[in-house]
């Protein structure tokens, strides 16, 4: 079924935004819109009708994201690198 990346989608932006507000709405035409429920207001919608894969990316990169677990290996190798850029070696 092709809605079931959309609907991925939308479960990792809920599980982020740790509430239930986001929903898609699918049209006839087969493309997808981002839509917000809030209690007591009307349905907002949040995207104009997207292709699959644009929709996918656009809820993807909407509302909180998550932060980019860190190892002290990367943060040694990213020193390290930083280290090499301010001191490049002299040719000989």
């Amino acid at each position: 079924m092709r809605s079931t990346r959309a609907a991925s989608a939308i479960e990792r932006l809920n599980s982020r935004a740790e509430t239930r507000q986001y929903s898609m709405l699918r049209t006839s035409d087969e493309r997808f819109q981002l839509v917000q429920r809030v209690a007591g207001a009307p349905m907002e919608k949040l995207s104009e009708a997207l292709e699959l894969d644009d929709f996918v990316k656009f809820v993807n990169a909407f509302g909180p994201q998550k932060a980019r677990r860190v190892s002290k290996l990367d943060v040694a190798f990213e020193k390290n690198m930083k280290n090499k850029k301010e001191k490049p070696e002299e040719a000989e």
